[in-house]
């Protein structure tokens, strides 16, 4: 019997059983809407499978691929969530306590079916349907179970079961056979909006609105679009002087809606020799990273769901997990060595303009204890020099872009060519206006940042110290390339002598708000930080830990920049969506400073030049250079950027060894003589 009709015996006995589970009363009257609703939602994915074997997309109507998403979405939609399995709030309260927490991560880890039926991975849909029965079978009695026997049944499944989903996930980062996502895009008649219901991915507005006014652009303004993408990636090869010719495999990462954009992309990069992988979002507790969308996605069908299981690996990560996960991760990557070799790098094309979101921190949803905080920073860290070892961080390089989507408001057509002419400004211009401020910064010994009203920012930034400065400089001259758009320079500031306090009035990070988030640093280092997110002290701490400083007990000030992109600030002012922004854009419209690694980290030793041919030689920091001797200590495995705006600041200034100050911007204006062109947007204010 062939593998193949083993897995689907095994998948049609699963479903034979769950079919029983929706009528029969075997558990206690307490949990039976559970089951019965997860078992019911389990039918559903089925009904979709035997749709797809029976009917393609294109011979549904549009209505019934609405009705079909709809229907797999409602549960964890709007006030829908409220009284929803997958709320852990909602559980605990019917459920009780332990178990409810553990319910709700099962019904939340066999939503993950959603996307595999799409897939038809049907195996994938067995491991979850063998799951859920199993821990139904425990609650058939007049016992209630014992926490301990359903928290092992669920380690077990992890463990037993990376080898496959986390297997499945590496190869299909390196291996561009794994075609799901390109065959839709490639091969789908892209004016037919039906197309985007065949990812199994939520449809919003955003997504069908961003498709359709893609669809209304010329084919010229597609090519640019994607010319601009396409082309900065190659540019970052170039100016970090690596063999693009020597790759094959580039990853594309997107949002559903931009398929005209990225279809015309993967035609750029063929001619680069550059075949693409496209892969989900991981959707498993054994594959996610908290609540970050690495990948390509839908719509967002409720960041409060996102975010209250964005710790559910709190429910099985141990020391042994985190070995087995290294061990898979290692054997896979050897098993597709030749491909990890030929892996040229991501190419992101981000969305923003959705409605900021700030979570709710919830009680009932699981959390990482202490030592599983250090076991995750250990993983990060092992799995980081890992993925180093096989896709070497000096030999690959990246892109990233952003568009916005509908719902940034009715102005979005404006706001939309807006972006692009902002994605498109002359770097020249950008180019000689920076290299002013560069020539300015290279004669420092530290700049020195103060806000403006209510911003108590008062910074000291050390500098590197330049031995040669007619060939060397600290800054780079960073235009439209590997971070599109144009606008920044940027460094690594030394460490020691770097201090005091970083504010910012409102800031989103990873889709995250901040209200006046506050980071006071001694030597370079964070040694206490705080905002107003929430009235408890100790819980803004703990949101700050968790997703800033992503569980390490500190981290060092990686970058200091001073974005220059004041037609993107004018901008996002004139539409009033300065808090809808990405970081990709914000970072460029004003100071910031980014926690974590170094702009550099794991490709230190590339030689890099600003357009006069002077070497970049700021790269290193005293914890990055640790990597000579032990890269553990080298890397955290983040990078956050915290812009301040212009209105926030009082003054930037270089201080000379000296004593003298050369005033570089004052009250939210750029004052050294050469680069008075930047204030001319603002202007318009």
């Amino acid at each position: 019997m062939s593998e193949e009709r083993q897995v689907r015996e095994r998948y049609d006995l699963t479903m034979e059983r769950i079919r029983f589970i929706v009528s029969e009363k075997t558990v206690a009257p307490v949990y039976q809407a559970y089951f019965e609703t997860t078992a019911e939602f389990i039918l559903k994915i089925d009904g979709i499978l035997n749709r797809i074997h029976s009917k393609k997309i294109e011979d549904c109507t549009l209505e019934e691929l609405q009705s079909e998403n709809t229907n797999i979405y409602e549960d964890v939609l709007g006030e829908n969530y409220a009284s929803s399995y997958a709320n852990p709030t909602y559980a605990v309260s019917v459920l009780g306590e332990e178990i409810g927490q553990l319910l709700s991560f099962l019904y939340t880890e066999i939503r993950g079916e959603i996307a595999y039926v799409y897939e038809q991975k049907i195996f994938y849909l067995t491991i979850c349907n063998e799951l859920f029965i199993e821990i139904y079978n425990c609650f058939e009695g007049e016992e209630t179970p014992n926490c301990k026997e359903l928290k092992d049944i669920i380690y077990w499944y992890a463990s037993d079961y990376s080898d496959v989903f986390f297997a499945d996930r590496i190869e299909e980062q390196l291996n561009p056979a794994c075609s799901f996502a390109t065959d839709i895009i490639v091969n789908s008649d892209l004016t037919d909006l039906r197309y985007l219901y065949k990812y199994g991915e939520y449809v919003s507005e955003n997504e069908w609105k961003t498709a359709q006014h893609l669809n209304s652009l010329s084919q010229e303004t597609i090519d640019k679009m994607a010319e601009v993408y396409t082309e900065g990636y190659r540019i970052g090869f170039v100016n970090a002087g690596i063999d693009l010719s020597k790759k094959s495999v580039v990853n594309i990462r997107y949002v559903l809606g931009f398929e005209r954009v990225i279809k015309k992309a993967i035609e750029n990069f063929a001619e680069m020799g550059l075949r693409p992988t496209i892969y989900r979002a991981a959707v498993s507790v054994l594959t996610k990273k908290q609540q970050h969308k690495i990948g390509y996605y839908g719509g967002i069908a409720n960041k409060q769901y996102e975010y209250d299981h964005r710790l559910d690996q709190g429910l099985i990560l141990d020391k042994k997990l985190v070995e087995r996960k290294l061990d898979v991760m290692k054997n896979t990557y050897e098993q597709f060595k030749e491909l990890a070799e030929k892996h040229a790098g991501p190419a992101v094309m981000e969305v923003f303009g959705e409605e900021p979101f700030a979570p709710e921190q919830k009680e009932a949803a699981v959390s990482l204890t202490e030592k599983q905080e250090k076991l995750s920073v250990l993983y990060d860290s092992k799995a980081g020099q890992l993925t180093n070892q096989y896709i070497k961080g000096d030999e690959r390089s990246f892109t990233i872009v952003a568009y916005p989507v509908p719902e940034i408001g009715e102005q979005y057509t404006e706001i939309f060519n807006e972006v692009i002419r902002i994605n498109t400004l002359d770097a020249d211009l950008y180019g000689k206006v920076q290299q002013t401020l560069i020539d300015a910064l290279d004669k420092g010994e530290y700049v020195h940042i103060l806000g403006k009203g209510d911003n108590v920012t008062d910074l000291k930034i050390q500098l590197y110290r330049l031995s040669n400065p007619e060939k060397e400089t600290i800054f780079e001259n960073c235009v439209a390339d590997v971070n599109i758009p144009v606008g920044e320079v940027f460094t690594s500031p030394v460490l020691e002598g770097t201090e005091g306090v970083l504010n910012v009035s409102k800031v989103y990070l990873n889709e995250l708000q901040y209200r006046d988030l506050k980071m006071t640093f001694a030597d370079g280092k964070i040694v206490d930080y705080t905002c107003s997110n929430f009235e408890d002290e100790e819980e803004c701490k703990k949101y700050i830990k968790g997703n800033v400083l992503h569980n390490h007990d500190t981290l060092p000030l990686g970058e200091f920049a001073i974005g220059t992109n004041t037609t993107a600030y004018v901008v996002a002012k004139k539409y009033q969506i300065e808090d809808k922004m990405p970081i990709l854009i914000a970072e460029k419209m004003g100071p910031h400073f980014a926690v974590g690694d170094t702009c550099y980290s794991w490709s230190e030793e590339n030689r890099l030049y600003n357009r006069n041919g002077k070497e970049i030689v700021a790269k290193d920091n005293s914890i990055s250079i640790l990597r000579k001797e032990d890269v553990s200590k080298a890397y955290f495995q983040c990078h956050t950027d915290i812009t301040i705006p212009y209105e926030e600041i009082a003054e930037i200034s270089v201080v000379t060894a000296d004593g003298s100050r050369i005033p570089l911007l004052l009250d939210g204006r750029f004052v050294l003589e050469g680069t008075e062109v930047l204030n001319e947007p603002l202007a318009h204010l």
